[in-house]
């Protein structure tokens, strides 16, 4: 009896006693937010990297100049001196006056000619720090890139370049669009068909109609195509 009332009185661990953490405590806890990952960056284009590493070469040319020169006193003529230097890196054979494949395209034999740039590659170096110096805080009119002098110096190698490997740069011709003279000569044609193919009664009055209607819309096609 007394080990009876004495087990009645000792606390059930099955029974909460209030004390512990209850589900409404549980359900008052912060939930915890995941952030997604931020998106990287898309990597720069070929364009762009290719821009900024002609950048820092002309920066390092300009560093390296004796004597050496900022950007701000850079010219047209610091930019054609630039463009020679680099002729030594280049991979064009470009033929001498006095050499014997001079003009020839395609050369059955080596010979002691230099290698240089390719002109098609000056001109598309100058396109990129042309618009690198004005990304970079330059002005439009103070532009070395766009001066006067290096668009000659480019267009001489070009024209030499052009004879000593027997390779024209011409520019490409666009081609005049025939879509308004084929329409009108279309029209023509229906104008035709219908002055001959026109009502029976009429007889011959209808096709002389019809053969003036023709012969005027012709002379208005070729006029028009003219």
């Amino acid at each position: 009896m007394d080990s009876a009332s004495g087990g009645a009185g000792l606390p059930d661990p099955n029974v909460s006693d209030g004390e512990g953490p209850s589900s409404a405590s549980r359900s008052a806890a912060p939930a915890v937010t995941v952030e997604p990952p931020s998106a990287s960056p898309a990597p720069p284009s070929r364009y762009e990297s290719q821009k900024r590493r002609d950048w820092n070469t002309f920066l390092q040319y300009l560093k390296n100049h004796k004597p050496p020169l900022t950007l701000a006193r850079c010219s047209g003529a610091h930019v054609i001196e630039f463009l020679k230097y680099l002729d030594q890196f280049g991979k064009t054979k470009v033929h001498a006056t006095g050499c014997p494949y001079f003009g020839h395209p395609n050369p059955p034999a080596p010979c002691a000619c230099p290698l240089k740039q390719a002109w098609g590659s000056l001109d598309a170096l100058i396109g990129r720090l042309r618009a690198a110096y004005e990304e970079n805080g330059g002005r439009p009119e103070s532009n070395p890139f766009g001066a006067r002098a290096v668009r000659i110096y480019l267009r001489e190698v070009r024209e030499g370049q052009a004879k000593a490997r027997g390779i024209p740069y011409e520019k490409k011709k666009r081609k005049r669009s025939t879509v308004t003279t084929t329409a009108v000569v279309g029209n023509v044609s229906v104008a035709s068909a219908q002055g001959v193919g026109g009502d029976g009664d009429g007889g011959g009055g209808v096709d002389a109609g019809g053969s003036s209607n023709t012969a005027a819309a012709a002379a208005a096609a070729t006029s028009t195509a003219v």
